[in-house]
């Protein structure tokens, strides 16, 4: 599908967890410049891909179009929520055609699945933001091979991604950000 932009999202601890053990985003991911950075990358979006524990703990308060992935649909469903989407009921390409015909960006935020998925399908531009000094034992992993020991970093790089000049969100966090993108150079994948 031409002109769609997938852009993926995460805050990572050192360890390259997510979440804690219970799915719950802790107080040592959260921080305000990257939060900031975030909703921005939101507002630039034409539609926001979530998983349903995401979706539910998230209000939609802005409204922003959304993209639910959940085995309770049965391929893709208009609910008056979201878009509601089943990946092994319905491909990608079959998705985006319907849900946005024109093209336009997709933004990921998560959680695991949904970013293994993608990771999959090709992130056209990954924005990876750590929290130094933070560790999260027994949490939830940014990626499956995370788990087996890979760095997010080693992930993204063994799908062709490369990394681009770091940036410091916050010293004081301390928070960094570095966005990988496809190491060809050019127009969007799709």
């Amino acid at each position: 599908m031409s002109g769609i932009e997938i852009h993926g999202y995460a805050i990572v601890t050192d360890d390259d967890r997510i979440a804690d053990e219970g799915g719950r985003m802790p107080d040592v991911l959260r921080n305000e410049a990257d939060w900031a950075y975030f909703q921005a990358g939101l507002d630039e979006a034409d539609l926001s891909a979530l998983g349903r524990l995401g979706h539910e703990a998230n209000p939609n308060r802005r409204n922003r179009p959304r993209l639910v992935l959940s085995s309770a649909a049965t391929g893709l469903e208009k609910r008056p929520d979201a878009w509601w989407w089943n990946p092994s009921a319905l491909s990608w390409d079959s998705v985006a055609e319907t849900v946005l015909p024109q093209g336009g960006r997709v933004a990921v935020p998560g959680g695991k699945r949904v970013f293994d998925l993608f990771l999959a399908i090709g992130y056209d531009a990954f924005h990876l933001s750590r929290a130094h000094g933070s560790r999260l034992r027994g949490g939830i992993a940014l990626f499956e091979a995370c788990d087996r020991g890979m760095s997010a970093e080693e992930v993204l790089a063994s799908h062709g991604l490369d990394q681009g000049p770091p940036q410091v969100l916050d010293p004081d966090g301390p928070v960094t950000l570095a966005v990988w993108r496809p190491a060809t150079l050019g127009q969007p994948r799709r």
